[in-house]
């Protein structure tokens, strides 16, 4: 193969990641803890973009509760979105882990 091919499917595969990555933002994943109590929604690039919480899972006498399943959902909706972005992009990378991809 000559350079020339190579340089034009580097180019493809580089402008295929950049659409990946921008239809990754679009992209929601949901977790939820409690039982549904909280809700926490994150975009395909680990943004986290909402908190829901139901009113119920507010007692001011045991915030620490709250506080943690807040950051469970969180923690699980980060993961799952870090899981869509790998399987979106191994498609691209045939499976290479590329640093800073993901």
């Amino acid at each position: 193969m000559d350079l020339g091919k190579i340089m034009k499917q580097a180019q493809k595969v580089q402008k295929e990641m950049v659409k990946a990555q921008e239809e990754l933002a679009g992209e929601r994943v949901e977790a939820s803890s409690g039982g549904g109590m909280v809700k926490v929604i994150v975009n395909g690039k680990q943004e986290i973009l909402e908190v829901k919480i139901n009113p119920d899972a507010v007692n001011p006498e045991d915030v620490e509760m709250l506080e943690d399943m807040v950051l469970v959902a969180a923690n699980e909706a980060l993961g799952e979105s870090r899981e869509l972005a790998s399987r979106k992009l191994s498609k691209l990378t045939g499976g290479l882990n590329l640093p800073g991809l993901v």
